[in-house]
């Protein structure tokens, strides 16, 4: 009973501080009353609120009674930035909150099917200390023949990195955060869950480019010497595995002295990355000599840092491929195998129950 009351203690002040709330702005928010003294005793695992009051609080704080009380997440590890600055607690909570939040649904859809918890898909390609730039071209090449990917633009690197066991969550996220990156603690002999939770807010180009990021990370461990700086290869790296040089040499000729805006906005919209970084790779294969990518920064190429060309529209091209889906259809499989009811489908997938009922309609039965 203690650790019921510990743990539910923890999640309601993750909650609270997600809010950004203080324990008196919370008492005074809920409904039925409850006292600052009180939720105090609630966090720090002293006692239980009764029913109404429990829901009252989830309602205050805009979170579910499943968030609150479940207990298969027990610890969301140091929850890491990538790319931004001077983010606040309240960032950090808020993250945490949603991970929490996502993967309780998550892995209570994975009980239902018996789903076995994936082993850890990287563990045999960690490369050693990485001492030239130019050897991660043949590591990200290894790993896509190990993985039976050919030369070809991927399709999608969300479905990818889901396929290979990382639980990818997207969220509406401040405009600054992209994407973080945690493991989750679960309860009983589950292994640590990697998550990565990606902002809707990005676009489809630096989503892209910044799962390929993390597969880098998992990839790339170490490098060697002064000359070469771990996150300039992890960025080498995921050019390379989104661009490989053999493909984009076939679409851009083998030498060239210079290139037309347009040419550089046709490979970026065919291997979904940025114009900015389609630019760089094209001197990093040997295409560009360097001194025609510097100039096109300083000409033609000058605001692509800040201001991405013809981008993708919402689910355009890449953008449509882009989104979670693994967790969604788990749902609609434990669905269809009627482990759950269209109720508690409609409350996995935080949608109405007319939409469920809308998404049986005419499915086959016996």
């Amino acid at each position: 009973m203690f650790g019921q009351r510990l743990m539910f203690g923890q999640r309601l002040r993750l909650a609270r501080r997600k809010a950004g709330l203080s324990m008196q702005a919370l008492a005074e928010l809920a409904s039925p009353p409850v006292s600052a003294q009180a939720i105090s005793k609630y966090e720090a695992g002293k006692m239980m609120p009764s029913s109404a009051v429990l829901v009252g609080l989830g309602k205050a704080l805009k979170v579910s009674l499943d968030f609150l009380m479940s207990s298969q997440v027990q610890a969301v590890g140091e929850v890491e930035f990538r790319g931004n600055e001077g983010t606040s607690a309240q960032d950090r909570a808020q993250a945490e909150a949603i991970v929490t939040e996502k993967l309780e649904d998550y892995l209570a859809v994975e009980d239902i099917l018996q789903l076995a918890p994936a082993n850890d898909p990287f563990a045999s390609f960690a490369a050693n200390p990485i001492e030239q730039m130019e050897a991660i071209d043949g590591i990200a090449l290894a790993l896509r023949e190990k993985w039976s990917l050919g030369i070809d633009p991927i399709p999608s690197m969300t479905a990818l990195l889901e396929e290979k066991g990382i639980v990818i969550i997207e969220s509406a996220l401040p405009a600054r955060l992209n994407v973080l990156a945690c493991s989750v603690q679960c309860s009983g002999d589950r292994p640590n869950i990697q998550v990565l939770l990606v902002s809707t807010q990005a676009s489809t180009e630096r989503k892209r480019f910044s799962l390929a990021e993390e597969l880098a990370r998992r990839v790339l461990l170490a490098t060697k010497g002064a000359n070469i700086k771990l996150e300039k290869a992890i960025e080498r790296f995921a050019a390379a595995f989104l661009a490989p040089a053999e493909h984009l040499i076939e679409e851009a000729g083998a030498s060239r002295q210079g290139v037309t805006p347009n040419e550089v906005i046709r490979l970026k919209r065919l291997y979904g990355i940025s114009a900015a970084a389609m630019l760089m790779r094209l001197g990093q294969v040997g295409i560009l000599p360097q001194s025609a990518i510097s100039y096109a920064f300083r000409t033609n190429a000058r605001s692509w840092r800040v201001q991405e060309p013809a981008p993708y529209h919402y689910k355009e091209g890449f953008g449509a491929f882009e989104q979670p889906q693994r967790y969604e259809g788990l749902v609609w499989r434990a669905l269809g195998e009627r482990l759950i009811s269209p109720m508690r489908a409609a409350q996995l997938l935080h949608t109405s129950l007319a939409e469920v009922e809308q998404g049986l309609h005419g499915a086959l039965s016996q």
